[in-house]
């Protein structure tokens, strides 16, 4: 059976329904206005409490107020008020040392570091540059920087310690290094800051037919210095190689993918995804190197180096052996400021491998687990540890042969 309404219901519902929908619409509309206000007010709120810690300065302060120191300090208090462990302002000394390490120079005491959060923050060595004022020191892979100058790490925080240590070529810094078993040996180390030409890949043949390559980071030079390394070796009678990146820090997006590209077949290599759910992908041609491939990596392993260990991995191009590395899966982005001398580095994206999971906080975990022998690195730095002393460069020669 049919049931009908009267005229005036259905003038009475369909009222009604264009209520309801002004409702839900009026709401929502609301509700993004009053986000955008709670937006507007907290910038508001910025700008008005600088405002009056400006004013009450240069009204009560007995000292000379330099615009420029001020204008770094604000800057680097508002990124380090972000929560962001890998973001860093830099100033104008610190973005030009930036573009020359990205070019392969530096100035500083030659070391590369990683963050140690498990032992209160401080830093950690991973690699000391060969003929660096660090080397020439007898500072060590596995050292902890705990403080520099007279002020601790801990206090200081990651990047505001390592702009401490650079400085400008010729000038001198003291900093305290816990070595020993337990880290209980304190060294204090006074180091003349100079330019240190970095080099990030080193390679030769092993047992006539291995080309073994250390990479020790990813920078613009890393793709070429990694071909050549490749024509060299293949020149040698290499057949099949070792790409050792222990204690690599990551570095350059462009200089990985390059590298990368070299060695797969066509396909993606990176995937990253952006605030604004953003995803854009790099490819790889269809080149690539067919040999017999194994990867060693550790658990200082980072970044950049993780994406190299995970897309190899997923072209099942290699073989990873040693033990699971860092987990950082966040890509910063430089970013220069207005007055172009000055920039802000800060996480931008969350990246994936060509067909695996972000491995932020996670890491890349090996086929085949080697340890080195215990103890080893608390005796000698690892570009001292011999073939014989290195169980997991002989693990990827076994699995080789």
């Amino acid at each position: 059976m049919n049931k009908k309404i009267s005229l005036g219901s259905a003038v009475v519902l369909m009222c009604f329904a264009v209520l309801l929908t002004f409702m839900i619409t009026f709401v929502n509309a609301n509700n993004r206005y009053n986000k955008m206000l709670v937006t507007v007010e907290l910038s508001d709120r910025v700008t008005l409490k600088l405002a009056e810690l400006d004013k009450k300065a240069r009204e009560l302060y007995i000292g000379e107020i330099d615009n420029q120191k001020i204008l770094d300090g604000i800057s680097e208090g508002y990124v380090h008020g972000l929560g962001d462990r890998y973001a860093e302002y830099m100033n104008a000394e610190r973005y030009a040392e930036y573009q020359r390490g990205n070019q392969g120079k530096l100035v500083g005491i030659g070391v590369e570091v990683l963050p140690s959060e498990e032992r209160g923050g401080i830093i950690e060595v991973t690699y000391v540059m060969p003929d660096s004022p660090a080397e020439k020191m007898g500072m060590r892979e596995g050292d902890y920087i705990y403080k520099v100058e007279d002020e601790f790490v801990s206090s200081l925080g990651y990047y505001e310690s390592i702009n401490k240590v650079r400085g400008e070529e010729g000038t001198s810094v003291t900093i305290t290094v816990l070595r020993g078993s337990d880290h209980s040996e304190e060294l204090i180390i006074t180091l003349v800051r100079a330019e240190v030409k970095t080099q990030s890949v080193k390679f030769r043949i092993i047992n006539g037919n291995i080309g073994y390559i250390k990479i020790k980071e990813f920078n613009q030079e890393t793709p070429n210095e990694f071909i050549g390394a490749i024509n060299e070796l293949e020149s040698l009678g290499a057949g099949k190689y070792i790409f050792d990146v222990r204690y690599n820090p990551g570095g350059d997006l462009q200089g990985v993918t390059q590298t990368l590209n070299y060695l797969l077949p066509e396909g993606p290599i990176i995937r990253y995804i952006y605030k604004n759910s953003q995803e854009e992908t790099i490819m790889s041609d269809a080149n690539e190197i067919i040999a017999p491939m194994a990867v060693i990596m550790n658990e200082s392993t980072a970044s950049a180096a993780e994406l190299f260990c995970a897309a190899l991995d997923d072209y099942k191009k290699a073989v990873l052996i040693g033990t699971k590395t860092y987990g950082k899966g966040t890509m910063q982005g430089i970013y220069q400021l207005s007055d172009r001398v000055t920039a802000i580095k800060i996480s931008n994206a969350k990246y994936f491998p060509p067909f695996g999971d972000c491995y932020d906080g996670i890491g890349v975990f090996p086929h085949i687990e080697v340890k080195l022998p215990e103890g080893l690195l608390k005796e000698k730095s690892f570009d001292k540890i011999t073939d014989e002393e290195d169980t997991q460069l002989k693990a990827a020669i076994k699995e080789l042969e």
